[in-house]
């Protein structure tokens, strides 16, 4: 069975919606990529944690199978994020970050981890980033994530690290700002000029899309949630869901990476229903098929045939 290595962010989350508070939460882009990306395949972990960090998170860690070895627990405070999001939920208002032991994170793997199938590298510095792709041996496929923050102050390393991937996410901000375009098709191409095979430019509650080598382009929607109660970590979530299926495929096609964003889709919909990883690590498999049935039926529609012009009397 192929393993999906993650490597990124955990950290203690504190925040507010219009729909309620919680504070010192699961957070951190490994932690709910890895929870998502579990129901598919084994999962190795890289991150670092302070000894303040809950012993009931790892112990949620290990009970979903998730090789926790590449955790690393430092002297200190784990990373800490503080923020508030309006009615607008797209947008996160950031009220304090303290790194802590994140600031001096360096990501060095066990060396079970080296022949690792599948790589997720979440949002961290470009130049860790960099430092995992050399120390993995042959993976079959590499899907790498950023933010603003690296693209306008370290632009030249992220460009070498897309240039040694597979697939590129990002949101349509970032994407934009990256290619300096507005028009998405345009940034998502000269994106695959500088070497990927695949680029997903995620679009929040407007869904995602993505593009490929050959000219492709799938768009997915986001599933119409009634209540939203934090999409925090929804992004991660659908990487993880996304690397975690295509892990479990036997082979890397048109139709299994369709299914991917999907499935991504999907479980990412689950983790903005509830606080933290609250409901994520509830979901089943028999709620995942459900949930990817009613995708379907979002978007399902006949063949046009043959289109004739109507006069309406």
């Amino acid at each position: 069975m192929s393993k999906v290595l993650i490597v990124g962010s955990i950290g203690l989350d504190t925040l507010e919606t219009p729909f309620g508070k919680r504070e010192s939460v699961l957070g951190g882009s490994v932690s709910y990529a890895s929870i998502a990306a579990s129901l598919f395949s084994p999962i190795n972990m890289v991150g670092v944690v302070g000894q303040d960090f809950p012993a009931v998170y790892v112990d949620l860690f290990k009970s979903r199978g998730i090789n926790t070895n590449g955790l690393e627990f430092r002297e200190g405070n784990t990373f800490k994020w503080k923020g508030y999001y309006e009615y607008d939920m797209n947008q996160a208002h950031t009220l304090e970050t303290h790194l802590n032991v994140f600031a001096d994170f360096n990501p060095v793997l066990p060396n079970e981890y080296v022949d690792s199938d599948f790589v997720f590298l979440a949002n961290i510095h470009p130049s860790l980033q960099l430092n995992v792709l050399d120390q993995i041996k042959t993976p079959k496929f590499t899907m790498v994530d950023t933010m603003n923050l690296w693209i306008s102050t370290t632009k030249n390393e992220l460009m070498e690290v897309i240039k040694r991937v597979n697939m590129v996410l990002l949101n349509e901000g970032e994407a934009r700002q990256l290619c300096e375009t507005p028009n998405l098709v345009a940034a998502a191409n000269q994106i695959l000029e500088m070497g990927p095979d695949f680029v997903i430019i995620k679009k929040g509650e407007h869904g995602a899309l993505m593009f490929d080598k050959m000219g492709g382009i799938f768009s997915s929607p986001a599933y119409p949630l009634e209540m939203i109660k934090d999409p925090t970590g929804a992004g991660d979530t659908f990487a993880g869901g996304f690397i975690g299926y295509l892990s479990h495929m036997e082979e890397i096609n048109a139709i299994n990476l369709r299914k991917a964003v999907i499935i991504g889709s999907a479980l990412a919909s689950f983790t903005a229903e509830d606080f933290s990883l609250d409901k994520l690590k509830t979901v089943s498999f028999v709620d995942l098929q459900e949930r990817y049935s009613e995708f379907e039926r979002l978007s399902a529609f006949e063949s046009l045939g043959a289109l004739q012009k109507q006069t309406i009397i």
